[in-house]
């Protein structure tokens, strides 16, 4: 099954997204942040206990899910910063945090006809559309159904305290 994949090791190479989106509802936002902001969650997040990141914000815009993993409702998040400047491990990138959110929906639609627009305008090679399984020595992971990322995914190291 084909995917889309990121590496999120390449995608922070330039300094401002030059990636082109074929979203339709909100042509001036770039779907590719909700997709970063969703792989850093899923693979970088330190997923803290007390989560400073969600006691920070104003507006309960942010929610520790049952899984760890962190959601973030677009709908009351004013982009006001506070959950990125909270964040002890400095995870939550204060520039993936648009006060106008995309949803990215995979350019499903396109079906096997055309290449999405976000993978064909990356000049870094840092999105693509292709079939990939989770290797966890190569640093790949499935995030959902239709993303899989490559990161350093944090996890806590006990080799350390075996003795």
């Amino acid at each position: 099954m084909k995917r889309l994949f990121i590496d999120l090791e390449l995608c922070d190479k330039c300094r401002e997204c030059k990636v082109a989106c074929a979203y339709f509802y909100h042509p001036q936002n770039n779907g590719i942040d909700s997709l970063r902001e969703y792989a850093t969650f899923a693979t970088i997040c330190r997923q803290c206990a007390e989560a400073p990141c969600v006691n920070s914000c104003y507006h309960n815009a942010l929610e520790k899910q049952a899984d760890g993993l962190l959601k973030r409702y677009s709908m009351r998040c004013t982009s006001c910063k506070s959950c990125a400047i909270a964040c002890p491990f400095g995870v939550i990138f204060p520039e993936l945090i648009p006060y106008i959110n995309s949803r990215c929906d995979y350019c499903l639609s396109l079906g096997k006809q055309k290449m999405p627009l976000c993978v064909s305008s990356c000049f870094y090679k840092a999105v693509e559309l292709k079939e990939v399984a989770e290797d966890k020595e190569k640093n790949i992971f499935l995030v959902g159904d239709n993303l899989a990322v490559h990161s350093l995914k944090w996890g806590k190291i006990d080799r350390f305290l075996k003795k």
